[in-house]
Parts: C-alpha cells; sequence; structure tokens
C-alpha cells in the first residue's frame, strides 16, 4: 500500500526520476492508500535535465526519448500506475511478496505509457488489474 505523500522511483524512460503520490484514483474504500496496478497522480519531484534550446535543434532526433528531450519536466503532475510497493502483496496462493522500494509508470489520460521503456522489475498482478502492456515492456516480472 501507498499512502499520499509517499516518493516513488519512476522507472520508465519518459525522463522523470522522482516522483510524490498526491492522489489515489477511483478508489471506492476511501482510505487513500494505492496498491500494485491501482493509477495515482504524481507530482514529479526530479528529472533528467532538459537540454538549451541551442542544443535541442542541433539534435538529429527530436521527440524521442533516448535522444531528444525528456517528455516530463520538475513539477509536472501525471498520472501513474504503482508496479511495485514495500507493502507486501498477498497473492491468491498465500504468499505474499514485497519489494525493497514503491516504482512507478507515468501514464497519460488515455491510460497509455509515456514512456516505451521500463527499467526494472514489476509485480505479475498488473496483468490482472488490465496493464498488460507494462507486463509486456518489462525485463522482468516478479
Amino acid at each position: 500500500m501507498l499512502g499520499l505523500k509517499a516518493t516513488m522511483s519512476i522507472i520508465d524512460n519518459s525522463g522523470a526520476l522522482v516522483a510524490e503520490c498526491v492522489n489515489v484514483l477511483k478508489q471506492k474504500t476511501g482510505h487513500g492508500m494505492a496498491g500494485i496496478g491501482d493509477e495515482i497522480v504524481v507530482v514529479i519531484k526530479r528529472a533528467r535535465p532538459q537540454p538549451h534550446a541551442s542544443q535541442l535543434s542541433a539534435s538529429s532526433s527530436g521527440g524521442g526519448a533516448g535522444g531528444g528531450a525528456p517528455k516530463v519536466r520538475k513539477g509536472d503532475v501525471r498520472h501513474a500506475v504503482v508496479v511495485r510497493t514495500k507493502y507486501p502483496t498477498r497473492r491468491p496462493d498465500g504468499r505474499y511478496i514485497r519489494f525493497d522500494d514503491n516504482a512507478a509508470v507515468l501514464v497519460n489520460n488515455k491510460k497509455e505509457m509515456i514512456g516505451n521503456r521500463i527499467g526494472g522489475v514489476v509485480a505479475a498482478e498488473l496483468r490482472a488489474r488490465g496493464w498488460g502492456k507494462i507486463v509486456s515492456l518489462a525485463p522482468k516480472v516478479v
């Protein structure tokens, strides 16, 4: 479970590095906690540095996350999907799974990923929650 004001790492290549949760979306219980697969609203606290305008025009590949400018900046308010939590999650077979950190992937309003790569482990529960695209792009699913 991930509460409000929790900081988490962003594991896609959108340009964001650290974000802070400010709201949990579509939560019926009202306790304000997000689990794996929940959509949240985050504020970007740390992002990759932006190139200056002179460097941006000189770069050959504009718009791509690898060679161009990052897609997000510090202070941006975005939606994200929680992919790892420190709080243990119970699986149907009775096991508990927990991770060393909280992590998320940024998505847009149409629930599409902003980045096109994922750089870390994600939980298998995402597939059941309707985030199969994130699971398919992840290098390892636990």
